[in-house]
Parts: C-alpha cells; structure tokens; sequence
C-alpha cells in the first residue's frame, strides 16, 4: 500500500491540517504518558492535557464551542482491525510520526459491510495536528515505523463511553461500539462484539 502524505491533494476528502495552534506544550505533556510496545491504549479523557491553555482553542476554534475531551491513543499497531466513525470531526495531533488508514463513510454498502480495497494511508509527521471529517473512516494509528507512536485525540465529551441503552440488531444500529462511535471489524481483528463488515484484506504493515 502506498503511503501518502496529509500535505497531499488526495487528503483532502478526509480532512485538513489544522494551522494555528501552538502543540509544544500539549506535546511535552504526552511524554509521561504510558507507551507500549506490543499494544495499543486509548484514553477518552485525561485531565493534565485538558488543563492546558491549548484546550480552550481547541474546543473554541475546531469545535465552535462544543464541550470537548482530550485524550491519547499510545502504543505500536501494524493492522487496520476495523474502521470507525463518529457524527463529529475527530482532531488527531501526532506527538511522533505516525501512520493513519482512511476511508470514507460514502463508500460502506447498503449491508454495512466495506471493501477494505478503497482504504488509503497517510503518513502525519511529529507535531502536527489534522481534523478528521465526520465522513471519515478511521481507527488506531499505525506505527510509522518499529517505535510506538503517541497521538493526541480530541472528541466532542462523551464520546467512547458505554452506552446507555442496548442496542438493536437492525441497520446501522449494529455498528454502535459507544457513544458516538460505531464500528465495522474485520473478523481477523477478534474484537469481542463488534459487526464484521470488512471485506478483503486486514492490510498490516510489517
């Protein structure tokens, strides 16, 4: 698979670079966060990077002053495993180089299933920071490289928390992980009650 570049015409359909904002200290805040090495951890919310001064731009400025959470999704991933999405941009500020598979939300079939064929990658060098569009499939980062990543993720509040009702097994219902974020897996991925949708290969970067 190609990897692109976020500075390319093709990323534009899936997002933007955000301009403007000053990372430093959001990114010497990441550094005490946990890393591993052979997985990868998301946070929703932490309360340090949420305290920064960025905060209040982020949420003033990319979310026209929605409430937002600031978390961080850490650790070393070769594979695709699934595709998401959420009813709102997700910004993704990378802390080290770090690899994004996108897709968009256009392309999944009337039966909820999507051809992983379509999925393009885009390499998001240190320090900067890209807002996904709604539209835009998505899911962890992959390693740009043998070192694990760091990334900063920025949500409207609440996103990724359990729901609270259970869920229907009709239409797009069935792809609802967590507040505001639903989910198709490939079946190689083994994620425990998520809809496998994905068709073809689980692309994985060795």
């Amino acid at each position: 698979m190609e990897i692109q570049k976020v500075t390319d015409a093709s990323f534009r359909k899936y997002g933007r670079i955000l301009e403007g904002y000053e990372f430093s200290e959001l990114m010497k805040e990441m550094e005490r966060t946990e890393l591993p090495k052979a997985e990868v951890i998301y946070v929703p919310s932490d309360e340090a990077l949420e305290s920064l001064p960025v905060a209040k731009e982020l949420k003033d400025r990319a979310y026209g002053g929605l409430p937002i959470q600031i978390g961080y999704c850490n650790g070393n991933n070769k594979s695709l495993n699934a595709v998401e999405y959420h009813r709102s941009s997700e910004v993704d500020i990378a802390v080290n180089d770090l690899i994004l598979l996108l897709g968009m939300q256009q392309d999944i079939e009337a039966d909820f299933t999507y051809d992983t064929k379509q999925i393009e990658a885009f390499l998001v060098p240190a320090g900067m920071g890209v807002e996904l569009y709604a539209t835009t499939l998505h899911y962890a980062p992959c390693s740009a490289g043998e070192e694990s990543f760091r990334c900063v993720i920025v949500l409207p509040k609440n996103t990724n928390e359990e729901l609270p009702f259970e869920c229907v097994e009709v239409g797009e219902h069935r792809l609802l992980a967590a507040k505001n974020k639903w989910l198709i897996a490939h079946e190689e991925a083994g994620i425990e009650g998520a809809f496998c949708g994905l068709r073809g290969e689980n692309f994985t970067f060795l």
